[in-house]
């Protein structure tokens, strides 16, 4: 059974944004599907097992943002 969570992140303003955000989160062990919507700044992260919510800031950080 998969889980679903939902993060907000701020400062992105293009595709470009969305692709580097999603990039660093999929690495994350575990993510299946990671669905971002540029307009709203929502996060999805889709997994096998709860992801550590520290593990998604870290990467969105990476990417060069921030969770709301």
């Amino acid at each position: 059974m998969s889980t679903t969570q939902t993060y907000t992140v701020t400062g992105m303003t293009c595709g470009h944004c969305v692709a580097s955000v999603t990039e660093e989160v999929q690495e994350i062990p575990g993510v299946e599907n990671v669905d971002v919507v540029l307009e709203t700044g929502s996060l999805t992260v889709t997994s096998a097992e709860p992801v550590d919510d520290a593990a998604v800031k870290a990467a969105v950080e990476d990417a060069g943002y921030q969770l709301a």
